[in-house]
């Protein structure tokens, strides 16, 4: 009995003995490449050798969030200023709270947790046992950055930013000619079964009638298609600046948000919350419907709609648990929509106060500056 004991106990050590063995040898990768199966810490040199740094944020105005399809943040635009100089890319994974991505940067999950700065400090934490990348971090910085950054975003966001001539909102007042494209317009309205006006004054909101206007982030023509809404309509980047087909491709975009916002019976309301989608996404869009829905208003009336539009700038609505894809910048968006309808009646000849939105609230109410605590 204590024979078959030993034997026993013999065999256990040899099977921990080649285990140890297994594990202090190389591994092969499945490129072939040798590496240890106890790998070293994620540092500043693996993440260059990798090419990509992991980040963690949360949306907001200072923080990152998306904009007509590209990223925007004043952080995450440092950090990407950041991952050039280093010769890497930017893996970005959106957290729900500062909770999450504390726990993630401390389980080595992220290289980098973004947070929303103050005055001009690097809001960053650097995930632990990371000494050389936080050295070439501190090394790189400078509080000026910080300006420079925020100058560059606000030039992005403002109209300077789109290449275009200016064109006057009505050609022939008298005549009720609109523009030079106003075939266009009429032939392709009836597919949507839109007043071809009010296709004109969303054109002239876009391009002020340029149909070479472009922007920096890439939206082109007189309709502002972006490259990868034209390859999604079947549009030929070649033909981005023909007049025709980007009012065409336009109009075939506009009749499939027509569709998403079906459940909204009422003709008149879906156009508007259809506008406001072409400009701002119709998740922000779905987003907002929810607040409305959550606070006990009408999500299918755009008057009562707009106000959290306009409430997704602020950190405790973008951050509510009914909104899935956080900041947005909802003033452009109600302004947009509440001056393409202005214009729109003004080509009908239906006078409106020229200061007042959709909703009735004088419009300086809307863009009076706002500071908010993150």
């Amino acid at each position: 009995m204590r024979k078959r004991i030993y034997i026993h106990v013999f065999a256990l050590l040899l099977l921990c003995a080649a285990c140890k063995h297994q594990q202090d040898e190389p591994q092969l990768t499945p490129w072939g490449e040798e590496q240890d199966s106890l790998s070293a810490d994620f540092d500043l040199e693996q993440i260059v050798g990798n090419g990509e740094m992991i980040v963690l944020t949360m949306t907001g105005p200072e923080t990152y969030y998306d904009y007509h399809g590209h990223y925007l943040g004043t952080q995450y635009l440092l950090c990407q200023r950041f991952a050039e100089k280093i010769g890497v890319g930017l893996r970005v994974e959106v957290c729900r709270d500062s909770a999450e991505m504390v726990r993630r940067i401390k389980d080595g999950e992220a290289d980098v947790a973004l947070f929303a700065g103050r005055d001009d400090r690097l809001a960053w934490r650097i995930g632990p046992d990371k000494p050389q990348l936080e050295k070439e971090i501190k090394a790189w910085f400078r509080p000026q950055l910080i300006a420079e950054t925020r100058k560059e975003e606000q030039y992005l966001l403002s109209s300077r930013s789109v290449r275009r001539r200016v064109f006057a909102p009505m050609l022939n007042a008298k005549g009720g000619v609109i523009s030079k494209y106003d075939a266009q317009f009429q032939q392709h309205a009836r597919r949507i079964r839109w007043d071809w006006r009010l296709l004109a004054a969303q054109c002239y909101q876009e391009s002020t009638f340029d149909s070479q206007a472009r922007s920096w982030a890439g939206a082109c023509g007189l309709m502002q298609i972006m490259p990868s809404t034209a390859n999604h309509l079947g549009l030929a980047h070649s033909d981005l600046f023909d007049a025709d087909k980007n009012i065409a491709a336009a109009v075939k975009f506009i009749e499939e948000l027509d569709g998403h916002f079906r459940d909204i019976p009422n003709r008149t309301e879906r156009i508007k919350f259809v506008l406001a989608a072409y400009n701002g996404g119709s998740y922000h869009v779905r987003d907002a419907m929810a607040l409305t829905r959550k606070h006990g208003r009408d999500p299918h009336r755009w008057n009562d709609v707009s106000q959290y539009i306009l409430a997704l700038s602020q950190p405790q609505y973008y951050n509510d648990p009914v909104v899935k894809n956080g900041y947005m910048r909802g003033t452009e968006t109600e302004d947009y929509v509440r001056r393409i309808i202005s214009r729109w009646n003004g080509y009908r000849g239906i006078k409106t106060a020229a200061h007042m939105n959709t909703t009735g609230v004088p419009q300086k109410a809307h863009h009076k500056k706002k500071k908010y605590k993150i």
